[in-house]
C-alpha cells in the first residue's frame, strides 16, 4: 500500500468538504453533518472562530443525540471559551446527559481532559442525574486519582471503612 502525498490527502479532504456541503443543502437539519463539517474544516484549516457556527447548528439540529454527543461534547469542551452562551449551556447539558446515559468512560475522559477547566460547571450540572450514574463517574475518576465533589454523592473521606 502506497502512502498518499500531501496533495492527494488535501484533495480528498476538499472533496469530503464539498460532499458535506452538498449533503447539507439537501438535509440542513442533520446534526451529524454539521459536526462533520466542523471537524473537516478544523482538520483542514486549523481552528477558525467562523466554524463554531457549525457546532451551534449541530446542537440546534440534534441536541439529544447520544451517539453524536460522544464526539461533539469533546470538541465543544475543547473550545468552550469561544462558544456562545447557548452552545456552552448545550455542551454542559450534553455532558450531564452522557453521565445519565452511563457513558461514564467518555464523560470521565472529557472531564479529565478538555473539560477540566470547566469542571465546576460540568459537575454542578449533574445535580439531577441518576445517583448510580454519578457514583459510577466518581469511582471512575477516583481510579485515576481525581477527587471531586459531585452533587448528591457523599464522598467517603476514609475509604478503608
Amino acid at each position: 500500500m502506497q502512502r498518499k502525498t500531501s496533495e492527494e490527502a488535501d484533495r480528498e479532504v476538499e472533496a469530503a468538504e464539498r460532499k458535506l456541503i452538498a449533503a447539507l443543502h439537501v438535509s440542513p437539519t442533520e446534526s451529524l453533518l454539521w459536526l462533520m463539517l466542523y471537524s473537516v474544516e478544523t482538520t483542514r484549516n486549523g481552528f477558525d472562530p467562523k466554524t463554531v457556527s457549525y457546532l451551534d447548528r449541530s446542537y440546534l439540529a440534534g441536541p439529544h443525540e447520544g451517539w453524536i454527543a460522544l464526539r461533539r461534547n469533546r470538541l465543544s469542551l475543547a473550545i468552550f471559551p469561544v462558544l456562545g452562551d447557548w452552545t456552552r449551556q448545550a455542551a454542559v447539558s450534553e455532558f450531564s446527559e452522557m453521565v445519565d446515559a452511563d457513558f461514564v468512560e467518555e464523560a470521565a475522559s472529557n472531564l479529565m481532559g478538555v473539560g477540566w477547566t470547566q469542571r465546576e460547571s460540568l459537575l454542578a450540572a449533574l445535580r439531577d442525574v441518576d445517583v448510580s450514574s454519578k457514583t459510577s463517574l466518581l469511582k471512575r475518576l477516583q481510579a485515576d486519582g481525581i477527587n471531586v465533589n459531585i452533587p448528591g454523592i457523599e464522598r467517603n473521606e476514609r475509604p478503608w471503612r
